[in-house]
């Protein structure tokens, strides 16, 4: 694996790729990888013939006061969590290299609708970061394909929105979530939990899932199966963000008629921000 700096020789590894007929895949990451980073990469090997990976922590996507200062460098690391995956390609660029004519004079992108509620109200801005860094990106590799996880649910709703909405040839692939054992997602933030807090994180899963069978079981009144799961939460120490049942693929609001439904969780333990959410599919509709 090569790891490049710089988007001239980005540009150029890409093109020798193109011109040997192979198709291209990107994973755009922020880097600190787990097993859950390296399972978007495995299934990007498995369907394209170049991987190409990116570590930038974006400050765009950053609120104020937010953790971009102490989120975690990992890069020795990551190159060879990388290559064990099947990456064949590095970008890790610097701040100066993604926005050379600095961040307050950058052309942004904004995806209405879908990134609205839920994380893009409790970051503001965060969606226009994302949307903005994964397009320079897109165009900097112009891959074939691009591969994301479903942890970020709402992220991934966004991203396939804005390559649906601006015409990119690119096609968007939805990784499933990596979990523990317990069943708390992977992330790079779980590092900053403790092992008892890891182990009481995982109240979030358990209540997802009680929350998707619920619903599949006939119970309609949401309102009260919501709460019931907030007082749990906030009986194990989480305080909560939102917990919400959404249709799945616009992400509105559930309404009768929907079967493709989401329920998504964000909420803090401690100073740490856990998100989380389950898919499920109603036989005869909501």
């Amino acid at each position: 694996m090569n790891t490049v700096n710089t988007v001239r020789e980005l540009r150029a590894a890409v093109a020798q790729a193109r011109r040997e007929g192979k198709q291209i895949a990107l994973v755009p990451t922020m880097g600190n990888l787990h097993a859950g980073h390296a399972a978007l990469v495995e299934k990007a090997a498995q369907r394209a013939d170049f991987v190409v990976a990116s570590i930038f922590v974006n400050p765009m996507q950053f609120g104020p006061a937010e953790d971009l200062d102490k989120y975690p460098r990992t890069l020795q690391a990551d190159q060879q969590r990388l290559i064990d995956a099947g990456c064949h390609l590095l970008f890790h660029p610097d701040v100066e290299e993604m926005y050379p004519g600095g961040m307050g004079e950058q052309t942004r992108v904004s995806v209405p609708g879908v990134s609205e509620g839920l994380c893009g109200t409790s970051r503001p801005g965060h969606f226009e970061g994302v949307a903005t860094v994964v397009t320079k990106l897109f165009n900097m590799v112009q891959p074939d394909l691009a591969v994301f996880g479903q942890k970020d649910f709402q992220q991934l709703a966004v991203i396939r929105t804005m390559v649906r909405d601006l015409n990119m040839p690119i096609e968007i692939i939805g990784e499933p979530t990596v979990r523990a054992e317990s069943g708390l997602a992977l992330s790079s933030r779980n590092g900053y939990l403790s092992d008892e807090q890891r182990a009481t994180a995982s109240v979030l899963y358990r209540s997802l899932k009680h929350i998707a069978g619920a619903i599949q079981g006939g119970e309609r009144d949401l309102p009260k199966l919501l709460a019931d799961a907030q007082r749990q939460h906030a009986a194990a120490g989480l305080r909560a963000d939102y917990l919400e049942v959404r249709e799945a693929r616009a992400l509105r609001p559930a309404s009768p008629g929907d079967r493709e439904l989401v329920v998504l969780v964000a909420a803090y333990l401690g100073n740490t921000r856990l998100i989380d959410n389950l898919t499920f599919t109603l036989d005869q509709g909501y």
